[in-house]
């Protein structure tokens, strides 16, 4: 992979093709911890960069979709979510209140909940689109650039004017343990009311769809019924803002994928051993939720489907873990590419745990998103 993300000026071409729009500012359910959506500008311009889909030249972009029928495109998996600038501070531990404390080192890289599962299906040389937005700025040259060289295809990738890039502070510790602040920027604000056409209709053609909570609820609202009325199937990650989730987007939901964590905090239960686990994702499928993808950590994962045992995974154990910030979003976005080609739901979770594995030895959300023939090789070794 290219370390463009180490230099944002790089390979970015200044020329998009714009169109001026006015939108009226949307009311959003946003965490407090996130960007404030009253700075929002009410006018601006939604603009898509013109990168190509995936290269012609292999030279440029190695990562291009395998399909073993060359006459014959998958439908893709496509990622609505959000696109960030992580700042990484790698630190021995956190600052106490009122204490100012020294860094071993930093850098910015391309990341999101959005971002990093695109990169991931593309890594995985999935045919994959990200739908989601970016700033004007520095970090969106280095988000969309990181995108590309990961052979995401960002037709439907919008540019807007007048809002910075998302973007995030990740303190990594070093133990590889991470504790994240996150700027909403143009993931929270100046989404148009309602998708246009375009956009819906590619989601409607996908093979499979994944949301994030780092968007505003009413954008993942209007993606997930429009899957839904072409029967394409949703996974909905919990991470993200902490608020409650509303019932109408979750009633769209095919696939939810909280970690432990988070299915604590949405239902309000504990979740310190198996058997609570159980009965709190019996909560979700009180709600409707057929199936519950959840993340457990070092203790492996879960799939939960209404009516049926459990089907369990344990962790691929890693050689060495140096950073965990795009474990979870690796595993999601390696289930769904295993998914959407049709694998079984005990070979998705394999599948999901090797990507997860490997993402956890290198340093950097998108940067550690492993390649399909690295996520095969370990599972043939094992």
């Amino acid at each position: 992979m290219r370390t463009a993300a180490f230099s944002p000026s790089n390979h970015w071409n200044p020329t998009f093709r714009k169109s001026q729009i006015t939108t009226q500012r949307p009311k959003t359910n946003a965490s407090p911890f996130l960007f404030n959506t009253q700075n929002c500008p009410l006018n601006h311009r939604r603009a898509r960069p013109p990168f190509p889909s995936f290269s012609i030249n292999p030279s440029k972009n190695p990562l291009t979709p395998i399909s073993q029928n060359p006459n014959f495109d998958p439908p893709p998996l496509v990622v609505v979510g959000s696109a960030n600038a992580d700042v990484y501070v790698e630190i021995e531990r956190l600052p106490k209140e009122g204490e100012t404390i020294s860094a071993t080192s930093g850098q910015t890289l391309a990341g999101g909940k959005g971002a990093n599962q695109a990169a991931c299906g593309g890594r995985l040389r999935y045919p994959t689109y990200f739908l989601g937005q970016i700033g004007e700025d520095a970090h969106g040259k280095l988000v969309s650039q990181a995108l590309e060289d990961c052979g995401v295809k960002l037709d439907h990738l919008n540019v807007v004017s007048g809002t910075p890039t998302g973007h995030a502070v990740v303190m990594l510790q070093s133990d590889g343990q991470n504790s994240i602040i996150i700027v909403g920027g143009t993931n929270m604000c100046s989404w148009p009311e309602v998708l246009p056409d375009e956009d819906l209709e590619l989601v409607k053609n996908a093979g499979i769809v994944l949301l994030q909570r780092e968007i505003p609820d009413f954008v993942n609202d209007q993606v997930a019924k429009a899957a839904r009325s072409a029967g394409v199937p949703v996974i909905l990650d919990a991470g993200g803002m902490d608020t409650p989730i509303p019932h109408e987007l979750l009633s769209a939901v095919d696939i939810f994928s909280p970690n432990e964590t988070e299915l604590s905090r949405l239902t309000g239960m504990p979740t310190e051993n198996f058997e609570q686990i159980c009965q709190a994702v019996a909560k979700f499928h009180e709600m409707g939720i057929k199936q519950v993808l959840l993340k457990l950590g070092d203790k492996g994962s879960a799939l939960f489907i209404e009516g049926e045992k459990p089907i369990k995974q344990p962790i691929i154990k890693a050689k060495k873990v140096l950073d965990t910030t795009g474990a979870g979003d690796t595993f999601t976005a390696a289930f769904a590419v295993a998914h959407v080609e049709g694998k079984s739901k005990a070979e998705c979770l394999r599948f999901a745990a090797a990507a997860a594995s490997l993402c956890v030895q290198a340093k950097g959300a998108i940067p550690s998103m492993p390649v399909k023939e690295s996520v095969s090789d370990l599972l043939q070794s094992l």
